[in-house]
């Protein structure tokens, strides 16, 4: 049997393991910050009514420019943004790695702060970029001072901040990306996937765009949309950017069917984020229940809950999947974290970990 080792892979990509959480079929499953509300029936019937308009003009290539979707997003963005300033692609993760294939690769490196989403490290090594481990402040913040001390001694040709950040839920401050801005040359990338689930009144990252060239802005459709299966990424930035995107794009890289889907989506957008203030709500109880069992639950501005306090997450996340509630092991010690779903599957998780004798002050 052939294995990696035998085959003449890049140096780089050696020893590396795949992206990727427990795909099991489990009562709730709460392991991968997905929306777990379901598209609501009327706009499902819009969207397949869509694809099937869309189906029968698959014998010719997509609109290579995805000029509706741009169009549609530009206007669900708002802040004076225009097709122009749009660019999408199959989920935000391909969004990023086409930022890394144009403004990274060998010589050039991308500086992020640990611990964050690790596809970002997983697609620099991809594209050859190197990638650079910042350190965060306590309780997984990122402040200006430290953001900009990072910058100035690792001087990376990109920076990436995820804004809240996964795997932990912080928010991040428009002070510490503007000032992270100011204190690089490079690319400054903030991802924003879990944008519609901040506070209300707090500031997006969008704010910022005008008269900052080398700023962008990631979303995803994933996410407060529930179109986690249609993946459908886009990013916001100078037109500039968006040409750079042209260059590394591949030809027809949106299908006629993908937009379809998204443009329907979008013509649903109330519709669609009524379930976010729902979501936000269970996160909220989440966290109160957890200070109540004894946990140590972090600030978050996402769909998800990091939590620490755990005595021995392997044993706990696993006492909690014999019960049927699959949430996720990240790796950080006497940590784990869980999605915000419905009512209730928040109930089952609730109570299966209440149940749990390894509970921090619970009887022995």
């Amino acid at each position: 049997m052939t294995s990696l080792n035998d085959l003449p892979l890049r140096d780089n990509l050696r020893g590396l393991v795949p992206y990727g959480a427990p795909q099991l079929h489990v009562p709730v499953a709460l392991n991968v910050n997905e929306n777990t509300h379901l598209i609501p029936e009327a706009v499902a019937h819009d969207i397949v009514a869509s694809l099937a308009r869309a189906i029968l003009t698959v014998n010719r290539y997509p609109d290579r420019e995805f000029t509706e979707l741009r169009e549609n997003l530009a206007v669900y963005l708002g802040h004076g943004l225009t097709p122009e300033n749009i660019w999408a692609a199959n989920g935000s993760n391909e969004v990023i790695q086409q930022v890394l294939q144009a403004f990274g690769g060998p010589g050039r490196s991308v500086l992020g702060f640990s611990p964050t989403y690790s596809m970002y490290q997983i697609l620099a090594s991809g594209t050859g970029t190197d990638w650079i481990a910042g350190e965060r402040d306590a309780d997984y913040e990122l402040s200006p001072e430290t953001a900009v001390e990072w910058v100035r001694k690792t001087n990376p040709s990109l920076v990436f901040l995820c804004s809240p950040n996964n795997p932990t839920g912080t928010p991040l401050s428009l002070e510490t990306i503007a000032a992270v801005y100011d204190a690089t040359d490079g690319i400054v990338l903030v991802d924003e996937a879990y944008a519609e689930f901040a506070a209300d009144g707090e500031a997006s990252a969008l704010t910022l765009l005008e008269g900052r060239p080398r700023l962008l802005v990631s979303r995803t459709m994933s996410k407060a949309f529930a179109f986690a299966g249609a993946r459908v990424g886009y990013l916001a930035a100078d037109p500039a950017v968006t040409d750079a995107m042209r260059l590394v794009r591949l030809p027809y890289h949106l299908s006629a069917l993908t937009q379809a889907a998204a443009n329907a989506a979008l013509a649903h957008t109330p519709e669609m984020l009524a379930m976010v203030d729902d979501i936000r709500v269970q996160r909220d109880r989440i966290v109160i229940e957890l200070q109540n069992l004894g946990y140590a639950p972090h600030r978050s501005g996402s769909n998800f809950v990091l939590f620490g306090g755990v005595d021995d997450p392997k044993a706990t996340f696993q006492a909690l999947l014999d019960q049927g509630v699959l949430i996720r092991d990240i790796g950080i010690p006497n940590h784990l974290r869980v999605s915000a779903g419905t009512e209730a599957e928040t109930t089952a998780f609730l109570s299966a970990l209440a149940g749990l004798r390894v509970a921090p002050g619970a009887a022995e």
